[in-house]
């Protein structure tokens, strides 16, 4: 079995705690970019579908679909090769050809190329890559930190990516307000280039996985990351939640932008500070997740966050031009207040609760339920807004994820303070 030794030179407990960490800052900085990227992506390439190609509901729908279905499709032997291979590099080369990805479509515009296969295409490639690069970065922040310095880390990590989720779709908004929507993408690419240059300057040596191990069968490493999840009641119930969350969080999301645009009749840039908004609870969510876990208990902090994330969805779907804006506007921020919390919980508790040479594995045998459900219900909302309206779909969806906070009750989350540290001796 591999452990997962350091050989950065940074101090166990710098002074400053982790601003002072050198590699943190690195990882951080090359997340934060990339993240500011991805998300404006997620409010251009609907507004280049909708506005450029005059995309309908349902293509909409499946390009949001489509840059999720890596995570059905490959994402377990991706958690078994992650496992094997040096988490920094991938994670580089998964940015790098992001970027190219990204850089296509401005290309393919001014050929006048563009089409909407070429859009699905990037998703499903930049979502590929999004499968080896996430589960790179959760096996690679244990390496870079301690274990005591994972919360505050995720933390960290977590808020700086509800940042971004306000302030890529802002720019996002923006950018096509005064450039047009392909424009957008440039930016997206050359954040994940940024991105591939803080990686690299990391000094962080990681453990090389002996010879026995990546000798092993892909199908015999993906069976045991599966069992381990399976057989886990804590880590069982939590990817049961997140699949069921992700529906109706995915689901009213995908058709979002169509609302917003057809339906309500908002200008680009409006629709850009409105989803900002919306995502702006998050970030207070990630800044007081550690201090309820330590304050109330890790399980409970868990708990009020699925509260905070399924009834407020009902606000939404009251959203009317004008005034009506705050009904969204307020659900989305107890949503992401609520997400954030979560995310941060269940995330420093897995790297912490789960033996590291199984964690690319654990990792992705959760997402495949966490993720997998999202192209599903992308499309399932594109389909209802097809043939019932836009708005139909958006209250079927988020009627949903108000009652999933429920899931968390069957487990044995409802009978701790805080979750457990270790698996229970068998």
């Amino acid at each position: 079995m591999t452990t997962a030794t350091r050989t950065d030179p940074t101090p166990a407990r710098p002074a400053g705690g982790l601003l002072r960490h050198r590699d943190f800052r690195l990882l951080w900085a090359g997340q934060a970019v990339s993240s500011i990227g991805s998300n404006v992506t997620t409010v251009a390439l609907p507004l280049v579908a909708v506005a450029v190609l005059d995309a309908g509901t349902f293509q909409v729908a499946v390009l949001t679909a489509a840059a999720w279905l890596p995570w059905l499709l490959i994402g377990l032997p991706a958690g078994a090769w992650v496992d094997r291979l040096p988490s920094r590099p991938v994670m580089v080369v998964c940015d790098v050809l992001c970027a190219l990805a990204f850089l296509s479509v401005p290309l393919a515009a001014a050929l006048d190329r563009l089409t909407v296969w070429h859009l699905l295409v990037v998703a499903l490639g930049a979502g590929t890559a999004r499968v080896f690069f996430e589960t790179a970065d959760q096996v690679y922040l244990p390496v870079v930190l301690r274990p005591e310095q994972l919360p505050e880390g995720n933390a960290k990590l977590h808020a700086t990516q509800t940042v971004s989720y306000v302030v890529g779709p802002g720019l996002a908004g923006l950018i096509a307000q005064l450039t047009g929507a392909v424009a957008a993408l440039l930016l997206d690419a050359l954040t994940f280039l940024l991105s591939a240059a803080f990686l690299l300057r990391i000094r962080t040596v990681e453990p090389r996985t002996r010879r026995a191990e990546v000798s092993r069968s892909l199908r015999g490493d993906i069976a045991e990351g599966l069992r381990f999840v399976a057989r886990d009641p804590y880590l069982r119930v939590l990817s049961v939640y997140g699949a069921a969350s992700n529906i109706g969080l995915i689901g009213y999301q995908a058709v979002l932008v169509v609302f917003l645009v057809r339906e309500l009749r908002l200008a680009p840039g409006l629709v850009g500070i409105l989803i900002a908004v919306m995502s702006a609870g998050g970030i207070v969510g990630a800044l007081l997740a550690t201090t309820l876990a330590r304050r109330f208990g890790t399980a409970r902090a868990m708990l009020l966050g699925a509260a905070l994330t399924g009834p407020p969805a009902l606000l939404i779907p009251l959203a009317a031009p004008g005034a009506g804006l705050v009904w969204p506007a307020l659900g989305g921020v107890l949503i992401g207040l609520g997400v954030a919390i979560g995310n941060v919980v269940k995330g420093s508790f897995r790297q912490t609760y789960t033996p590291h040479h199984l964690l690319g594995r654990v990792t992705v045998s959760m997402h495949l339920l966490n993720y997998g459900t999202i192209p599903l219900a992308a499309v399932l909302a594109g389909a209802l807004g097809a043939r019932y309206g836009v708005d139909t779909a958006i209250g079927v969806m988020t009627s949903w994820l108000a009652l999933t906070p429920l899931i968390l009750l069957i487990g044995p989350l409802r009978r701790r303070r805080d979750l457990p540290a270790a698996p229970a001796a068998s």
